[in-house]
């Protein structure tokens, strides 16, 4: 049997790809994209559930050609995979508008369902959760929570054990936590790209409830990796391109503030209700699209002395320019060196900044 960790590393390279299902299973297919998609509620419905990636190795001419190029490429990468059906048989796509990039691409789906249906493209949903600190906001999440709830049970024609489904997705942030103690460990004892693996594992959350409490029973098998200690910070990585890219220098990512990362792990939804989850939604984690430059950089402060990075890196890519406005003020919170790698390629890291101003020998 192969360890945890391997398990878990497998299955992050299905990302993207709905989970297999017994030959005749007619359960529903949903892909969704953005943070801010309640996937408690996936679960509570029953359906198979898959958060779609881009794919930096493939060209995005036809997502560019609807998006245009001032999108955040990752979401251009998308809508092209969806175009060219790389998905799988998706009955369904749910969008958040967590950024402009993820709204723009909801924009586009469903323009394009209705102007283009050769396309063959699916019903596509938005929700549309806000982050503006007043009760109208928290109204407003609230109702569109529950909107989203009754559109899953129209779809799937049953109730959802929404309390079931909080719950289990809790336990998986509870582990998940307990792991990313793993990576903060002095050497560490995950890599960075290796948590990224286990976070996006690509499997029912149940059976990587399993897996967790495996890689946690088996934690004393694991290696050390004394490389310098990175937090990075800004734009979004799905995909593992970048870690790797950065940990090949040397260097072991310990930390980072994104949504496929270490972010979005800190606090439970607690109890079992739409009221708690829109809650839990609404003051989600700190992301640069999101939060007030002063809340980021207090984040980045904090952050940084709990995972005991040695260096801050900011990556902000080309069409995603928000994180490079943070950097300022997130250098100036810090008591660590700084670098910012600004207008990189989606899925690249032009690491020329580093190398030169914080060398690190493999």
């Amino acid at each position: 049997m192969p360890t945890a960790l391997a398990a878990l590393e497998e299955a992050y390279t299905r990302r993207g790809a709905p989970p297999a299902a017994p030959t005749g299973d007619r359960t529903l297919v949903v892909g969704y994209v953005g943070a801010d998609v309640p996937v408690e509620l996936l679960t509570a419905a029953g359906v198979r559930a898959v958060r779609l990636t881009g794919d930096p190795d493939s060209g995005s001419a036809p997502g560019d050609r609807y998006l245009g190029r001032g999108v955040d490429p990752a979401a251009s990468s998308v809508l092209t995979r969806l175009l060219a059906g790389s998905f799988g048989g998706l009955d369904r796509v749910v969008v958040s508008h967590d950024c402009e990039a993820s709204l723009r691409l909801f924009y586009a789906l469903r323009e394009l369902r209705r102007v283009e249906p050769g396309t063959g493209l699916p019903e596509v949903y938005l929700v549309d959760i806000l982050h503006l600190p007043h009760r109208t906001t928290a109204l407003y999440n609230r109702r569109r929570i529950g909107e989203f709830a009754a559109r899953l049970e129209a779809w799937t024609g049953r109730p959802l054990d929404v309390a079931g489904a909080v719950a289990a997705h809790d336990e998986r942030r509870r582990l998940l936590a307990a792991v990313a103690e793993l990576r903060r460990a002095v050497p560490a004892r995950l890599t960075g790209r290796q948590f990224l693996a286990v976070a996006n594992a690509a499997l029912p959350v149940d059976e990587h409830i399993a897996l967790l409490e495996r890689l946690l029973a088996e934690a004393g098998q694991l290696g050390e990796h004394p490389g310098r200690r990175v937090f990075l910070s800004g734009s979004d990585h799905d995909t593992p391109h970048v870690y790797e890219a950065v940990e090949s220098e040397g260097y072991v990512i310990v930390g980072e503030d994104h949504s496929f990362g270490e972010l979005f792990l800190r606090e439970p939804v607690g109890a079992g209700g739409l009221d708690a989850l829109a809650e839990h939604y609404h003051h989600g984690g700190p992301t640069a699209h999101r939060a007030t430059v002063s809340e980021r950089a207090a984040h980045a402060a904090r952050a940084v002395r709990h995972c005991r990075a040695e260096l801050f890196v900011a990556y902000s890519r080309i069409g995603d320019e928000a994180p490079a406005w943070d950097f300022p003020a997130q250098r100036a919170a810090l008591d660590i060196p700084a670098v910012l790698l600004e207008r990189q390629e989606y899925g690249r890291a032009d690491l020329t900044a580093l190398r030169k101003e914080h060398p690190c020998a493999v």
